[in-house]
């Protein structure tokens, strides 16, 4: 009788400790990764870690909730071969919109859902100008969005017709203009598999309802390393930094100017570093070439200064992850720390006690008892001979003192009679009598 009911109590247990396990996981696990404002590589680091994150605790699907005006198109491609490496299921939700690089990740995914105001399309390169950036990028843009469109299934000219204003679809857009995809019409040729209110209203579209959803939220490193790698931002930042160093090298000792630099610098390895486009040979190059320019101070030369000014300028490119990008951005940099010194040299020069450092404010003028030459005015009006051909210079005797003068006019002979007749400085002029 002890052995049964033993036996009851341990099956008992074993039956409660079932029961709570098997509610837990009822429903599926369902990770929603936000894909927010532009897409740059600080945003490749977020949703590389909110993937892996996902993976790891055995997500059954990844929902994208989307609303992006898009961004670089590097970084797209890169976010679009995540996605397309993992082997969890995904889905795009765009709750506004997916333009440009948005609809290029979009199109990734194994399916997409929209809200009924949400638009996805417009997708053609543009440069950092605001510029469509060329034929060539265009081409390669245009292959890379029909090719992710026929992979998933959905036809390829509609996403061409996204890139380029040559493709003619007179039912979806007006001839010569790029293609944007409202809900209706995205629902009507496959680039949408449902329209639906709100995230609770995707769930229950996916028979979902009682699904276990985790949102993955960016990290104060991360939203912040996307703030410094914006391409906006970037070119800010390494003026700031270029000037407050100029400033810093013309001024004595070590003040606000050099911190502000260093700052800056500082400020935009760390968020390279954070969004993992710089790792640590950009910091060594950089430390390199700070430690060359300062040997600079102590070595003759300029190579060293050279070398050290070559070395930071690679960090930053090597930092910044795209040669062209980054070359832009040092250059308008450059420019704007140079237009902004003239401007603050002129305007506040004489005003603001860091300028006065920069600026020579003392002179040496004659109110102020400084004489750089005897001024012979007593002279005028003396008379001489000249004891040389005066050409027009040369040497007159006055009583027993020798004066180099000018003749005032044309040559003048040797032992003529001459008179002073203007002296400016060291410059006395003669007349012959």
């Amino acid at each position: 009788m002890r052995r049964v009911l033993i036996a009851i109590c341990m099956l008992g247990a074993i039956i409660l400790s079932v029961i709570p396990a098997q509610a837990d996981g009822k429903g599926a696990n369902v990770y929603v990764i936000p894909i927010k404002k532009e897409v740059e590589e600080g945003l490749y680091a977020y949703l590389n870690r909110a993937i892996n994150t996902a993976e790891e605790n055995g997500a059954d699907l990844i929902i994208f909730e989307m609303n992006t005006p898009g961004g670089k198109i590097d970084a797209a491609r890169d976010i679009g071969n995540l996605i397309a490496n993992t082997k969890t299921k995904t889905v795009t939700f765009i709750n506004s919109w997916a333009i440009s690089a948005g609809a290029y990740i979009a199109l990734h995914t194994d399916e997409i859902y929209m809200t009924p105001t949400a638009t996805m399309g417009a997708s053609a390169p543009i440069d950092s100008s605001g510029n469509t950036a060329g034929e060539k990028v265009e081409s390669v843009w245009i292959a890379a969005m029909a090719g992710v469109a026929e992979e998933h299934n959905r036809d390829p000219e509609i996403a061409k017709a996204m890139v380029t204003s040559s493709i003619d679809l007179p039912n979806l857009k007006a001839n010569g203009k790029l293609l944007s995809l409202n809900a209706k019409q995205a629902l009507d040729v496959k680039y949408s598999d449902g329209t639906v209110k709100d995230m609770d209203s995707l769930l229950a579209n996916l028979k979902l309802d009682d699904a276990n959803v985790h949102t993955v939220k960016t990290t104060f490193a991360e939203s912040f390393a996307r703030f410094i790698t914006n391409p906006v931002v970037v070119p800010i930042l390494l003026s700031i930094a270029s000037l407050g160093l100029v400033l810093e090298l013309y001024s004595p000792g070590f003040g606000l100017p050099g911190g502000m630099g260093i700052s800056a610098l500082l400020l935009f390895f760390y968020g390279h570093y954070v969004a993992g486009l710089a790792g640590y040979e950009s910091l060594i190059l950089f430390v390199l070439g700070i430690i060359l320019i300062a040997a600079e101070f102590f070595l003759a030369g300029g190579i060293a200064g050279l070398l050290g000014t070559v070395a930071v300028i690679g960090s930053i490119i090597m930092a910044g992850g795209n040669f062209v990008n980054m070359a832009i951005s040092i250059i308008i940099a450059l420019f704007l720390s140079v237009l902004l010194t003239i401007i603050m040299l002129k305007v506040f020069g004489k005003r603001m006690n860091i300028f006065k450092k920069l600026i020579l404010t003392d002179s040496t003028n004659t109110e102020s008892g400084y004489v750089s030459n005897v001024n012979r005015l007593e002279l005028i009006g003396r008379e001489g001979i000249t004891v040389t051909p005066l050409r027009p210079s040369g040497t007159v005797k006055m009583d027993d003192e020798r004066l180099d003068v000018v003749a005032e006019g044309s040559f003048i002979e040797n032992n003529t009679k001459v008179k002073v007749v203007k002296v400016e400085g060291s410059r006395i002029v003669v007349r012959e009598i």
